[in-house]
């Protein structure tokens, strides 16, 4: 039995495909798993666990859920890494200028600079014993929105295998997941498309096979602030100056075999120089690539250049 869903959550929208005795069951209760999620790890709603974490900067540890400290361990050790633009940190960055949120706006100079300070992931002070997470300075917020959605993704194909499914599709938004055979196509295997950054979405520059594999793009053309002196700010910050991040590359796709995976080396790699990234890319084992540049050049890593089906553009 094959059941599809699609619903609204993590500001995004979550398409579930599960082929299953008994999917229809198993979606609703990915369903729960979802909300139960989005309460864990957001950083915009004030009665999360994260948020808890958070409201207590500088004040006390929080002794919070396993998989909320093992996210938050994952995410300092590669914000400390080297390369890397992931920064968990960021979140008093992210909440001021609150791009993909109907009241961004771009902050002064002198509250950019005041707001840097506080985003310092060394200052995230970890107990693994105990679990619990101290943020050493008031006003610190931890943000794990570049790496919760492929976490959670992980977490439901888990659910999913434990549960006797025997294919499943996830996609948070464009963070996709999959695994088993593809039960709509004689060959078993999923496609993914890269999208054309200056196209409405659905058209593609490149397709790619998958199987059992997950697929993640971090992109600047999507959520956007358009200031009145005509200027325009993406999302993904360069947490040395507090700005966007400039960079030739418009996406940046990683394929895996884990989601968070993905989501963690597109993270760490997209604003970098665009050979440093490749670089890194092919001398990493289990990621694999694509670079799409502001010229729409296609860069593809060496153990993908076999796998990806380019598209007129």
């Amino acid at each position: 039995m094959l059941a599809n869903q699609s619903i609204f959550l993590m500001g995004t929208r979550i398409d579930i495909q599960i082929e299953s005795k008994q999917a229809d069951q198993l979606i609703q209760e990915v369903i729960e798993l979802l909300h139960l999620y989005n309460k864990r790890f957001s950083a915009n709603d004030e009665s999360s666990e994260l948020a808890v974490v958070n409201q207590n900067a500088g004040v006390k540890k929080v002794i919070v859920h396993p998989e909320l400290f093992e996210l938050i361990t994952i995410g300092k050790k590669h914000s400390l890494d080297d390369p890397s633009n992931l920064n968990i940190a960021i979140g008093p960055l992210v909440q001021t200028w609150r791009i993909g949120f109907s009241d961004a706006k771009k902050p002064d100079d002198q509250t950019i600079q005041d707001k840097l300070s506080y985003c310092h992931p060394e200052n995230i002070i970890l107990n693994t014993d105990k679990k619990s997470v101290f943020l050493s300075k008031t006003g610190m917020k931890i943000d794990l929105g570049a790496l919760a959605k492929g976490y959670i993704a992980d977490r439901i194909i888990d659910f999913l295998k434990a549960n006797g499914a025997t294919s499943a599709l996830i996609n948070l938004g464009g963070n996709i997941l999959v695994f088993g055979p593809n039960p709509k196509r004689d060959n078993h295997i999923w496609n993914v498309g890269i999208q054309n950054p200056y196209k409405e979405r659905g058209n593609n520059l490149a397709i790619l096979p998958i199987l059992n594999q997950s697929v993640v793009t971090s992109g600047v053309y999507e959520r956007q602030l358009k200031t009145t002196d005509g200027k325009t700010y993406h999302h993904i910050f360069n947490t040395k100056t507090g700005y966007p991040i400039e960079t030739k590359m418009m996406s940046l796709t990683i394929v895996a075999k884990l989601s968070c995976d993905c989501e963690i080396w597109t993270s760490r790699l997209f604003g970098l120089d665009i050979h440093l990234a490749l670089e890194t890319i092919n001398a990493t084992p289990g990621i694999e690539g694509i670079i799409v540049t502001q010229a729409l050049d296609i860069i593809i890593s060496d153990e993908l250049k076999q796998k990806c089906y380019l598209l007129p553009k």
